[in-house]
């Protein structure tokens, strides 16, 4: 198990209930272990340093996403979770955090945050999480992360610019610890890519969003 990490060293696996723990209270079995993934560290090195700041919303998510329960699909029409498994927080949650704490990894932006902590942002990053699952493909498991991106004019209401980014990532086995380092890879490689495009996208548009370009938001 230990190789298998050594080669995932990017996975952070939280156990904050062990699995053969029993609660006490009648009608209940084992605690489910509770599962964390990693924020995005490593970026490319010419990205630009950023002059403005960013708040980063929850993304939208469909009720089946939306839960700290991990996403298995057999089949397309179907939605099934892991026995056992959670995340440690709502996937949509979860990814503000990793996402946010991946900001602030690249070093390039001088503020980054939620809307509730009371930062005043040039942009707002609003994101769609469409697709956060494991499935099932010729006998094996791999998970598909697929994000939307838009980048916002916090002030005026606008929409500069938008993007979508997939990743699918193959599991070494169907083994619960597997699938969550996939989930850890994929999201990483989604995160990266949208990281990377907002702040070359939002430096581009710094110098001229005061003349009001951008498409108006719904």
């Amino acid at each position: 198990m230990m190789s298998h990490f050594s080669r995932h060293a990017a996975a952070v696996l939280i156990a904050l209930a062990a699995g053969a723990c029993t609660s006490f209270l009648p009608g209940t079995g084992p605690a489910p272990n509770i599962y964390d993934l990693s924020p995005k560290s490593t970026f490319d090195a010419d990205l630009p340093a950023v002059r403005w700041q960013l708040i980063v919303e929850v993304p939208n998510a469909s009720r089946g996403i939306d839960t700290d329960r991990i996403v298995i699909r057999p089949n397309a029409n179907e939605i099934l979770y892991l026995k056992g498994a959670k995340w440690s927080n709502r996937a949509p949650e979860m990814v503000q955090t990793l996402l946010t704490e991946s900001f602030e990894n690249s070093g390039k932006i001088v503020g980054v945050g939620r809307r509730s902590i009371g930062l005043s942002g040039e942009f707002v990053l609003r994101t769609d999480l469409r697709e956060f699952q494991a499935e099932r493909v010729d006998g094996g498991v791999q998970v598909r992360v697929h994000m939307s991106f838009k980048l916002v004019h916090r002030r005026k209401g606008i929409i500069f610019a938008s993007e979508n980014f997939e990743a699918v990532v193959p599991a070494s086995s169907d083994a619960t610890v597997d699938i969550v380092a996939a989930f850890d890879d994929a999201l990483g490689r989604v995160m990266k890519r949208g990281v990377s495009w907002t702040l070359r996208t939002g430096e581009e548009n710094y110098a001229g969003m005061e003349q009001g370009s951008g498409q108006p938001v719904d």
